[in-house]
Parts: structure tokens; C-alpha cells; sequence
């Protein structure tokens, strides 16, 4: 088979090379990949910015296929179904955080970005019917990190004024489509009026260019302050944010793009009865929950642009510089 390894060696430092095809250990199937989309943490693998590297290793977090085969004659029932594949590993027993073995799929462990994966069948889940292939690819990680962020740690629901800010990430755009279905008034954010006006076409009441020191005035002024803001860049804009807050808001951190602020409006916080949480991936109930709630509210994601495996140093050249709208996808 092919796949897209990481090989620091070479300039791109990664390589589309030929391999064996999966073995497969007991529990375990083996999916022929019809799509797989790229996160962040892809690119941060290609950069040297994520822990615990090797090359060699088939990069890749989210996937659907179709089940070739399986290891136990008991679980000969996925043979021939389409799937799609919950990244989130070995979360553990407790629902509010992930255990030490926590892992996520495509490092170190071989990931999506091949012609196949030998995967535990606990990790597979039928794929939505009214999904294509490609859609279906792009939902797993960031519309389950959405997900878990919004519902579960932020409480959002109907008439809340939510803010989903870096509108255009995958995250982010399946936040704001979250937002909408559960009847929220939503918000969005970017540097971008391009993607800003996307985001109008996402069902966004307001939007607001975090590059006019005004906005967060003009924020308030026009919803009252936010009951949910969906954040991934943490940073200086933080105390925006906190700003933007109305009483008893509550601020959900799923990632921290422009690093740590320098300081914090802690008195701000403590006076308006704020909470500031962090959220990351999200349990095998949180997954559960987001594919009945995607398929309930016929909920579509946003695909950017679909490229060929042998087009892989293209895709992740527009996830490094940011310009994507929605999901990047990639086909054998």
C-alpha cells in the first residue's frame, strides 16, 4: 500500500512511500481508506512541534472507508460496511478528562493517510448515511473537539449568545454549525472579512475583525455580552474575551494557537462569576452524542479543498499557512 509518512530527511518531511500492507492484531479490522482529512497536529508533526516523533510513521487522525476484513470471526459483521474511524483512544473511564493513555490517533501509532489501517473495531462507527465520503473524512477530530467543547463543557443552548472565534478552522466552523443547530445566536470571529462573510453563510448573527480594537465594544453593545465563547488561540486576546463575557459567561479553551497571555484579567473574572475551561478531543460518549447530533440536525461539513495523496506537500503547504475555510481532504 501507499501512505504519508513523516521522513524529516527530506525537504517536505514527508514522503508518499510505498509499504506492507496492516496486520492485524486481535480486536482489530482492517479499513480500505476512502478519504482522510488533515488537523493541525498533522502540520505540527511536519514542523518537528510535536512530542515523541518518528519517521516512518503513516500520519493522519481522520478517516472513513470500508471494512476489508477482521481478526475475530466476531466482529465478521463490520466486513463490508462504511465507517468511519473515532481518533480518540484509550480515553478512559472517567468523562470529565482523558486518562494518562490517552491518545490520538496518527502518532505514534500509523494513522489515515494510507491506502489502508488496521484499526481496534471499538474505534469504528457507521458513517453517516447522508455524508459523502469526503465529509465524512473531515468530521471525527474537530467535530468532536466542537463538540465536546460547546455541549459538554460550555452548556450552550437554545437562545445563548455564542462566540466561535478563528471562523474558517475545522473546529471552529463546526462549532459555529453546532451553535446553530442547538438554536444558540450565533457569533463569529477572524482577521478575515472573507471568511467572516462565510461564516454570515454558517448562520452568524454578528461578526466581528478582531484586528479593529473596537470590536469587542461592539460586541457587547449588540448581544449583551456572550453566554459561550469557543476559543483555540488563548494568547493576549484572552482578556478580550474576558471582556466580551457577560456575567456568568463561560470561555471554553480547546487550544492555544497564539500561546499564553501575558496577563490575565483575573479580577474581571472572579467579579463577573466567570469560567474559563479547557477541552481537548472528547470521551467515546462525547463521540457517540456528536454523530447522533450531526445526523439528527443533517449537519454537513465544510470542505476547503480536496487534494490527492500524491498532492500531500500541497494540502498540508494550506494548512501551514492558515488560508483554508472548513476541513483540507485528502484521497488515495
Amino acid at each position: 500500500m501507499r501512505g504519508i509518512i513523516l521522513n524529516r530527511e527530506l525537504e517536505p518531511k514527508i514522503e508518499l512511500a510505498a509499504m506492507p500492507d496492516p496486520q492485524l492484531n486481535a480486536g482489530e479490522a482492517l479499513v480500505r481508506i476512502k478519504a482522510a482529512a488533515l488537523n493541525h497536529r498533522d502540520e505540527w508533526c511536519r514542523q518537528g512541534l510535536y512530542p515523541n516523533l518518528s519517521d516512518g510513521i503513516v500520519l493522519g487522525s481522520d478517516g472513513a472507508g470500508i471494512v476489508e476484513k477482521v481478526a475475530d470471526p466476531a466482529n465478521s459483521s463490520w466486513i463490508g460496511k462504511e465507517v468511519i474511524i473515532n481518533p480518540a483512544m484509550f480515553w478512559g473511564s472517567d468523562q470529565r478528562a482523558q486518562s494518562r493513555d490517552f491518545k490520538i490517533l496518527g502518532m505514534p501509532r500509523n494513522g489515515t493517510l494510507a491506502e489502508f489501517i488496521s484499526i481496534p473495531v471499538d474505534r469504528l462507527h457507521e458513517k453517516p448515511a447522508h455524508l459523502s465520503w469526503e465529509e465524512a473524512a473531515a468530521l471525527p477530530l474537530a467535530g468532536l473537539t466542537a463538540y465536546r467543547a460547546l455541549v459538554y463543557q460550555g452548556q450552550a443552548t437554545a437562545g445563548d449568545q455564542v462566540l466561535v472565534t478563528g471562523i474558517g478552522g475545522g473546529v471552529a466552523q463546526f462549532a459555529a454549525q453546532y451553535a446553530v443547530a442547538l438554536g444558540a445566536k450565533l457569533s463569529v470571529s477572524s482577521s478575515s472579512n472573507a471568511k467572516l462573510e462565510k461564516g454570515r453563510s454558517l448562520g452568524a448573527e454578528q461578526v466581528y475583525n478582531y484586528l479593529d480594537l473596537s470590536w469587542v465594544d461592539l460586541a457587547v453593545d449588540a448581544t449583551g455580552g456572550f453566554d459561550v465563547i469557543i476559543d483555540g488561540a488563548a494568547g493576549d486576546s484572552l482578556n478580550q474575551l474576558i471582556h466580551a463575557c457577560k456575567p456568568g459567561g463561560r470561555i471554553v479553551l480547546y487550544g492555544a494557537t497564539t500561546g499564553l497571555p501575558g496577563k490575565l484579567e483575573a479580577r474581571k473574572v472572579y467579579w463577573n462569576q466567570l469560567k474559563i475551561m479547557g477541552s481537548t478531543m472528547g470521551s467515546d460518549r462525547d463521540f457517540q452524542e456528536m454523530l447522533g447530533f450531526v445526523k439528527s440536525k443533517n449537519i454537513r461539513p465544510e470542505i476547503d479543498r480536496v487534494f490527492k495523496f500524491d498532492e500531500a506537500a500541497q494540502a498540508f503547504d494550506r494548512m501551514k499557512a492558515g488560508d483554508q475555510f472548513g476541513k483540507i481532504v485528502l484521497t488515495p
